[in-house]
């Protein structure tokens, strides 16, 4: 059955555009059989259309989210509320530009561009995280998103060290090491305003309240309602599925928040026994999908932002272009 789904997938990216064609049952079974014995794939092996395909939604997903992500905290950076603050979270918001720029690389090894991956997100056929969608309000959600979405973000994405595609997985161990930076960050940012004055304080369980939720939903629907996870679960893609991702993010951050007299907002929250983990309430998905589909409650400011900021800078990308060229040319007649 999967050997024939993955030979009616897509269209050959070396034969007519659009038009579907059979893949060789060889080089199929012979991908399979490097998956299984968890061998890297590399940009000039074979892939079956679809597996590519696939990785071209995540991968681009993934960075547009690291470039919108760097929307919410950016307009804190001169409001920090002292100046080692604002270097942290300049040099955060650095690496968050750094890590698309790592990403939209990998992705081009698959036969894309930065201008096609751009230009779907700007249009609105593309996607990226739904967390950036919510406001920041006070400083103490700039402590929640370094704790909280960059904590679920490790979670998610320290298994993509070992995803089956070499470029993807090699861009994810330096994006890694800097997630955990930004996330001890926010802990801290949260630490100090939990053990400061009961404003300050009320200030941090505000932000923990509104941002907690959404952290959870950042890990995609559940694995039931989840066209995607099964088949990157195959190719390895992905190595756990979202509702395993969603229990270790809980049962790692809530006692970070107990140790810091922190509550988290959810009343069917319970230490399970026997499981050796925690329950927790349902998740408003209804909430998720509408996010989702860009009724967040600053998504059209953040794509505004984000075009605009694409727009204001083409005149950069063009001298970048046009200093190349003249680079280039003096190499040839040299």
């Amino acid at each position: 059955m999967y050997t024939t789904e993955l030979q009616k997938s897509g269209p050959d990216s070396n034969k007519t555009p659009g038009v579907l064609v059979a893949e060789d049952p060889a080089r199929v079974e012979e991908f399979e059989a490097r998956i299984a014995r968890d061998e890297f794939i590399e940009p000039k092996d074979w892939m079956p259309e679809a597996y590519r395909r696939t990785l071209v939604r995540q991968m681009s997903q993934h960075a547009h989210s690291e470039i919108v992500g760097m929307l919410p905290e950016g307009n804190w950076i001169s409001r920090a509320p002292s100046l080692r603050r604002k270097a942290v979270l300049l040099a955060k918001v650095q690496d968050e530009g750094g890590h698309g720029l790592y990403i939209y690389a990998a992705a081009e090894t698959l036969g894309t561009s930065r201008e096609q991956m751009v230009d779907a997100l700007h249009s609105g056929k593309a996607k990226y995280s739904t967390i950036f969608n919510y406001p920041t309000l006070t400083w103490a959600d700039i402590g929640a998103i370094g704790w909280l979405v960059d904590g679920a973000a490790i979670m998610n994405q320290v298994p993509l060290q070992r995803t089956s595609y070499g470029p993807y997985a090699r861009a994810m161990v330096r994006i890694c090491k800097e997630e955990s930076f930004h996330q001890r960050q926010g802990f801290e940012i949260m630490m100090v305003l939990a053990a400061g004055t009961e404003a300050q304080k009320r200030m941090a369980q505000d932000a923990l309240n509104r941002w907690w939720w959404p952290s959870l939903m950042m890990f995609g629907p559940p694995d039931d309602n989840s066209p995607n996870t099964a088949q990157s679960i195959r190719w390895r893609i992905k190595r756990e599925t979202n509702d395993e991702l969603r229990q270790k993010f809980v049962d790692v951050t809530v006692p970070q928040a107990e140790a810091i007299g922190l509550t988290v907002p959810d009343p069917d929250l319970r230490w399970n026994e026997a499981r050796g983990a925690y329950d927790f309430g349902a998740v408003d998905w209804d909430e998720f999908y509408a996010v989702v589909r860009g009724e967040g409650p600053v998504a059209k400011e953040r794509m505004q932002a984000r075009i605009g900021a694409w727009e204001d800078g083409a005149w950069v990308r063009e001298a970048a272009a046009a200093h190349a060229a003249r680079r280039a040319a003096r190499a040839e007649a040299a």
